[in-house]
C-alpha cells in the first residue's frame, strides 16, 4: 500500500507538470509568435543627435561625463550612429541632470568619518523622432548610483563617472522597443 501511494503521488506530479508546460506553451510562445529576429530598437531611426545634458545641480562637469558615456553606449549597443548635425539626424536625445547627491553609506564609529560614500544621479530624458515628431521617451526620470571609498583611493569623480555610465546604460535600455 505504501508503494502504491508513492506512485500515485509521483504520477500526479508528472501530470501536473505536463499540464503546466502545455499551458505555458499555448499562452506564452504561441501567443507571442515565438522567437523573433527583429531589432530591439525602432527600425525607422538610423542616427541620433545627442544634445549636451543641462545640469541643474551645483556640481559641474558630471553632465559631460553623462553625455560622453551615453554617446559611447549608443554607438556600442544600438544600431544608431551619433551625428552632430541636427539636419542629418533622424532623432534627438536631450535631458537635464536634475540632481547629484552624495551621502555616507558607512561611518567609522571611533572617528565619525565616512568609510564609504554613495553618489546618486537623477536625470530627465527625452528622445524625439525628428521624422515623425513623435516623443519616444517623454520626460522619463532615470536614477543611478555608485559608491566609493577614500580608503581604496577612490573619490567623488570616480563614483560620479561610474554613476553616469550606469545612467547611460539605463537610458539606452529605455530606447528599446516596448514588448
Amino acid at each position: 500500500m505504501g508503494n502504491e501511494s508513492r506512485m500515485t503521488r509521483s504520477g500526479w506530479v508528472v501530470r501536473l507538470t505536463g499540464a503546466a508546460v502545455a499551458v505555458a506553451t499555448v499562452s506564452g510562445c504561441t501567443g507571442l509568435g515565438g522567437y523573433s529576429n527583429e531589432s530591439l530598437f525602432p527600425d525607422d531611426i538610423t542616427s541620433v543627435r545627442l544634445e549636451m545634458f543641462d545640469n541643474r545641480s551645483f556640481r559641474r562637469g558630471v553632465e559631460y561625463e553623462l553625455s560622453d558615456a551615453l554617446a559611447k553606449r549608443i554607438e556600442a549597443e544600438t544600431p544608431y550612429k551619433i551625428v552632430s548635425s541636427k539636419d542629418r539626424a533622424d532623432s534627438v536625445i536631450s535631458g537635464q541632470l536634475l540632481s547629484i547627491s552624495e551621502s555616507a553609506l558607512t561611518i567609522d564609529r571611533e572617528v565619525a568619518e565616512p568609510l564609504e560614500k554613495e553618489v546618486v544621479l537623477t536625470a530627465v530624458v527625452n528622445w524625439k523622432n525628428l521624422n515623425t515628431g513623435q516623443l519616444m521617451i517623454n520626460n522619463k526620470t532615470v536614477t543611478a548610483a555608485a559608491s566609493y571609498s577614500e580608503f581604496q583611493s577612490q573619490d567623488f569623480t570616480y563614483a560620479s563617472a561610474r554613476a553616469a555610465n550606469k545612467l547611460a546604460q539605463k537610458i539606452v535600455e529605455f530606447m528599446e522597443n516596448n514588448w
